[in-house]
């Protein structure tokens, strides 16, 4: 029996995919910047499922590719082409299992919809809080497997910090179940967060119990008007001082950016009459009257320019616009990366001035989470495509200048893995080489990506 036939006993003929037609949205990274055939793709309903596949191709030496929404930015959920290689979609594995109000967890399999995730604990009166621009398409399995970002960090972390426990298939087909719901277990090591941000190397999550907290009762969105990045930061603290943690988002948007928005989706306003340099989007929360929290997010703005949305649809035309930034500047040169906090507008200036001197034509579409250093760093015009690796280097060493990352939320996939080797101290690739050699010594779990 040929390979996909014995799949087929596994998880039926129609699941598994052989036809170009029906392969190629598998093949292909969502900005189509990597593709590369595998044998097949196949569709497993059951974590049973999941386990006797991934047994089949070790036997086998053929290598697994885990892949959910494929959703991703760096090629990690995609084949390489260098070797026999089966794509894992696990959107199938799509089943709430349990909800527990008292303990406030949700246990659901990896290929849950992060939307549904979400509304799964609406509906409980609950809150999970992982949200990004995907969520609509996205799958919990891929945002745990890149240890998601989104806007809610700052006040609650990311998707590592909302997992309490995980399901994983290991990669000889053997199923780990810690599908604990606990927040204290000190039985020796945290298993779960070797397969947190692991981007499939180490295994195949196929469930998790997610952390719930209280829905809040009020909310309020504020687009402010900045001079610099700078004074977002300040911002950010003196907001904090006065407002605690209600603020969940504070989202910086430079004008490059919204302007990119505004050809981009016509429907989409410039929310305030005059131009400015920079915006924060904050998005604040909290128990009791929504006049109460209006009355003191407006307190805590003074005299800034702003605009405090009136309604929830004026709160979600705030969000289009920063959820449109990705798709409104496509093609450009595009960077994930983190710095300390406060030392965010030191890197705006000081690697816009480096990339200015070595392509004056460059054009920077900066935005981002401000309150946990993570910025997205994009450069045009789309010709500078071709320059990529230049306009990388410039912005790699900036952000090494400063001790930061290269990738806050994003991962490695294939566009980072080579880039790290230089940035990266010997001893923690020593360290990640050592654990992935452990946990996968025939390397056949998501082959080329991060190491």
């Amino acid at each position: 029996m040929t390979l996909q036939e014995r799949l087929a006993d596994i998880v039926g003929a129609q699941h598994v995919l052989t036809d170009p037609a029906e392969t190629k949205p598998y093949f292909t990274d969502w900005r189509r910047q990597y593709s590369a055939a595998a044998e097949c793709v196949v569709r497993p309903a059951t974590t049973q499922q999941v386990s006797q596949v991934v047994a089949l191709c070790a036997r086998e030496n053929v290598a697994i590719v885990p892949q959910g929404g494929n959703t991703g930015l760096v090629g990690g959920s995609v084949p390489t082409g260098t070797r026999r290689e089966v794509v894992l979609s696990l959107g199938r594995l799509n089943r709430i299992r349990a909800l527990d109000p008292l303990n406030d967890t949700l246990t659901v399999e990896a290929g849950c919809v992060l939307a549904a995730v979400q509304s799964a604990a609406a509906e409980a009166g609950r809150l999970f809080p992982l949200s990004l621009a995907a969520e609509g398409s996205c799958q919990i399995g891929g945002n745990l497997s890149t240890n998601a970002g989104g806007v809610n960090v700052l006040r609650y972390g990311t998707a590592r910090e909302q997992v309490l426990g995980l399901e994983v298939v290991l990669p000889d087909g053997r199923v780990w179940d810690g599908l604990r719901g606990l927040r204290k277990d000190n039985t020796g090591y945290d298993l779960k967060q070797l397969f947190l941000g692991a981007e499939g190397t180490l295994g195949v999550i196929t469930a998790a119990v997610l952390r719930l907290y209280p829905k809040p009762t009020a909310s309020a969105t504020a687009w402010i008007a900045l001079a610099s990045a700078g004074e977002a930061v300040e911002l950010l603290g003196a907001l904090r001082a006065k407002l605690g943690d209600r603020i969940s988002a504070f989202e910086l948007v430079s004008r490059t950016c919204l302007e990119a928005v505004l050809s981009f989706t016509k429907e989409s306003r410039d929310p305030l009459p005059a131009a400015h340099p920079w915006y924060v989007l904050a998005e604040l929360g909290d128990s009791g009257p929504p006049a109460a929290l209006r009355e003191r997010v407006e307190e805590a703005l003074g005299e800034r320019e702003a605009v405090l949305a009136q309604s929830g649809e004026q709160a979600r035309e705030l969000w289009r616009i920063r959820e449109s930034i990705p798709e409104a500047q496509f093609s450009n040169v595009k960077h994930d990366i983190s710095v300390p906090v406060s030392q965010i507008p030191a890197f705006v200036q000081i690697c816009g001035q480096k990339l200015a001197a070595r392509f004056p034509q460059a054009e920077i579409f900066c935005f981002g989470h401000v309150g946990d250093g993570n910025l997205h760093y994009n450069i045009g015009p789309q010709a500078l495509l071709e320059q990529r690796a230049a306009v990388n280097d410039i912005v790699y060493q900036a952000v090494a200048g400063f001790a930061g990352s290269i990738s806050a939320e994003h991962g490695l996939g294939q566009l980072k893995r080579d880039a790290i080797r230089g940035l990266k101290p010997a001893i923690e690739l020593e360290l990640m080489r050592t654990l992935k050699g452990a946990l996968d010594p025939k390397g056949l779990m998501n082959p080329g990506k991060v190491l």
